[in-house]
């Protein structure tokens, strides 16, 4: 019965505010839509479904603007490190790299390379270049800048980075040479499976970036503050204007080199302007004023919205499961943390413990109303390859939860109501989220009120993002945080995140040598898996590291939404995936 007392009173708290339904990562800037056509989209009474076997692109017309937007500024416009997705999504359009993801098969095809081939057992990778490719201030693209990218950047000891961390096999890395003008060999120390995911990392323009990097001013070069013609990449779109708080505005790249299917040159849309609107409510607004083109769908805003579709002349899209799920993270970093504290956070025990105390359940009908679903593992249901139904569970139980901090010790030892360690300290830790995602906000309340059950006192704060960023990944000031990271159809591309060595292992990283037993093991997984070519046994070599990531409760995963994507008509060629956008150069504007 407090159970169910509890989600009405929670529900009655929240009614009327808006969460946003994409979490972490804004809306991919050049993401669209079109106006649905019955041979190409499934009718599905949450949303429409694309059947991407019957696509076919129309014929496309030049001209127009699309109008999307952003919840945050970007940190900076250096895509080496930029680690929040503000940054990340701000330049996606810009850069490209040797390689590409087909959203329809998910494997990877050719983008600034044409074709392949290896020898030598795979550790012998020969790379054909496109001729037709130019960057965005004219120069032509060569061999020189892929060797440059990957040699005197990516891989440079002087510049902490996650393409790095993926390349990495057994403390090494490839060698990158150009051949000629055209064509580049890289050299590996070891099969390496992901090669073709992996090589999707962007490439970076020499002419541009050498007197840079020889000067060692590239940390710093790619700030939000740099002169934007400097900042020069092969994609479609380049950034012409930003404005601090209020937009940024992308122009087509004249010598893009992409062409339809009727020999036209690609992108058809001439500008795209993202609106950086902190609060969900006011960008539901504007997008129901007709001043946005997209709009990324709460489990709040659905019925509403779902309602005005078909007078409202857009169209709501269902993506499917989320790749991404929030969980709560404990800092274990030693260094930055109280003896007692670190004990505690420490103890996977105690990690359970919160574990067995979050109601994911609960939080799916109260924060995503009911659009949504519970996440126990590193992986959600959208990556069905790595998605493991047998993992380790910690479901919602207060009962188990405080038998096992009892059984560390924990207990109201005064009789004030709140638990105390064995030695004294009151059990209590700082909650960390970033304040521009009301479903975290909800969340972090709804955590705080049940641990509150358990005697454990929660000091809930959201955060500016590029704040909270700023203490995750640098000064490491947290107690405990609320995030969530984007997945990646290679486990490789998470690999800065589990490897003990990773900076992105946000509970204690950058390790020199791996603290824990557990987190060794996982660390040699990871190295296994990259060398694996069997597909079937490389599956389940990373099955077997996420599950003792499930098991240990590093990161205590809570749930993730439905994705859903509302998008005006006027926007035609659009075929939406969780995936991402399927061929979106295509995309144009019919009013």
């Amino acid at each position: 019965m407090a159970g169910i007392k509890r989600k009405e009173v929670l529900k009655m708290f929240f009614r009327g505010r808006g969460n946003f339904l994409l979490l972490l990562l804004p809306l991919f800037f050049f993401a669209s839509c079109s106006e649905p056509k019955t041979s190409y989209y499934g009718k599905d009474v949450l949303g429409e479904k694309i059947d991407f076997d019957k696509v076919a692109f129309e014929k496309g017309e030049y001209g127009g603007t699309l109008y999307d937007s952003t919840s945050s500024d970007p940190k900076t416009f250096n895509p080496v490190f930029a680690h929040e997705t503000s940054s990340t999504a701000a330049v996606a359009g810009i850069f490209e790299g040797l390689t590409d993801v087909d959203i329809k098969t998910l494997k990877p095809i050719g983008r600034l390379a044409t074709s392949w081939e290896f020898k030598d057992n795979g550790t012998v990778w020969i790379f054909h270049l496109r001729k037709d490719v130019k960057w965005s201030d004219g120069k032509p693209f060569t061999a020189d800048d892929v060797v440059f990218t990957y040699n005197k950047i990516y891989f440079n000891p002087e510049y902490p980075n996650s393409v790095k961390d993926m390349f990495e096999i057994d403390g090494k890395l490839p060698e990158f040479r150009k051949v000629d003008e055209y064509t580049i060999e890289i050299k590996l120390p070891k099969p390496f499976a992901p090669l073709l995911y992996s090589l999707s990392a962007n490439i970076f323009p020499k002419h541009i970036l050498n007197i840079v990097v020889e000067k060692g001013n590239f940390l710093t070069f790619w700030n939000v503050a740099v002169s934007l013609e400097k900042l020069v990449g092969t994609g479609p779109y380049k950034l012409t204007k930003y404005v601090s708080g209020q937009y940024l505005v992308y122009e087509k790249n004249p010598f893009y080199y992409e062409k339809d299917n009727y020999r036209n040159n690609l992108p058809y849309v001439n500008k795209k302007i993202v609106y950086i609107i902190p609060q969900k409510d006011t960008a539901l607004l504007k997008f129901k004023n007709r001043e946005l083109d997209f709009y990324g769908v709460s489990g709040e805003d659905f019925p509403s919205l779902k309602k005005g579709e078909k007078d409202g002349s857009y169209t709501i899209f269902n993506l499917g499961a989320s790749l991404m799920a929030d969980f709560i993270c404990f800092n274990q970093k030693k260094e930055v943390l109280s003896q007692w504290k670190w004990k505690l956070f420490s103890n996977a025990t105690f990690r359970r413990a919160i574990s067995h105390a979050v109601d994911r359940k609960g939080i799916v009908l109260t924060v995503y109303n009911g659009l949504g679903f519970p996440v126990y593992y590193p992986v959600t249901k959208a990556n069905k390859l790595y998605y493991d139904y047998k993992a380790p569970r910690f479901p919602y139980d207060l009962k188990k939860a405080k038998k096992l901090l009892e059984s560390i010790g924990l207990k109201d030892r005064n009789g004030d109501g709140w638990l105390e360690t064995p030695d004294g300290h009151k059990v209590e830790f700082s909650l960390l989220t970033n304040s521009n995602n009301p479903n975290r906000v909800q969340i972090g309340s709804i955590l705080k009120f049940d641990l509150k059950r358990l005697g454990i006192d929660v000091h809930f704060q959201p955060l500016d993002f590029n704040n909270l960023v700023e203490k995750l990944l640098n000064t490491h000031d947290f107690d405990a945080v609320i995030i969530g990271l984007t997945g990646s159809i290679d486990p490789n591309g998470g690999k800065n995140v589990w490897k003990s060595s990773g900076q992105l292992h946000l509970w204690n990283p950058n390790q020199k040598k791996p603290v824990t037993k557990w987190e060794a093991e996982i660390d040699s997984l990871f190295d296994d898996g990259v060398k694996e070519l069997d597909f079937k046994k490389r599956v389940e070599i990373y099955k077997k590291a996420y599950g003792i990531i499930a098991k240990e409760q590093s990161v205590i995963y809570i749930a993730a939404p439905l994705v859903f994507e509302t998008v005006r008509n006027r926007v035609r060629n659009y075929f939406p995936a969780i995936w991402g956008t399927y061929k979106p150069t295509q995309i144009f504007i019919k009013e």
